[in-house]
């Protein structure tokens, strides 16, 4: 499975997703950009899409609610570990209220992974975020045997959001 990320405009994106009303495909609205999600096990539609490889997944995504993407840069060494240690999570973020779906995804032709996630809204990834399972799940690993761990990160990590309802209609 893939994802294909473009962006633009949230008319013209809306005019691309309706050309191509058969494939899976969710716009969402962010601060000055909208993209569009295709997600799909073949080709994507779009002319330059950021092309991803789905590792991991949970439920459907939906055009609706919150959508936060933690962007996040691995070195090509580091790529396996991150891997590993993403895919041996322990899925606590499935319980949390509010959780929509999961993608954790592999970029193609960059370095920066997108850990992808939707809620219902703000106020149910707020609660997620201040929640005893979110330390848990980020909690760092203390080496114990006095060998410095690996930094497999390229640069420092970043979240951008979205929702599927442009901010003008949503106010």
């Amino acid at each position: 499975m893939y994802i294909y990320l473009t962006s633009g405009t949230g008319d013209f994106l809306e005019q691309v997703k309706n050309k191509h009303s058969q494939e899976h495909m969710i716009l969402i609205h962010g601060d000055g950009n909208s993209v569009l999600i295709h997600e799909t096990t073949g080709k994507s539609v779009f002319a330059t899409p950021r092309k991803f490889e789905v590792l991991d997944a949970v439920n459907d995504l939906e055009e609706r609610g919150f959508f936060v993407f933690n962007n996040i840069p691995v070195t090509d060494e580091g790529r396996p570990v991150f891997e590993h240690r993403f895919l041996q999570r322990t899925g606590a973020i499935e319980d949390e209220p509010g959780f929509v779906a999961f993608r954790l995804l592999r970029p193609i032709k960059s370095d920066t992974y997108i850990v992808l996630t939707q809620w219902n809204g703000p106020h149910s990834f707020e609660t997620w975020k201040n929640s005893k399972a979110f330390q848990a799940a980020h909690a760092t690993n203390e080496d114990t045997t006095g060998v410095r761990q690996q930094n497999i990160f390229s640069a420092a990590s970043y979240i951008t959001t979205y929702s599927a309802i442009p901010k003008e209609d949503a106010e």
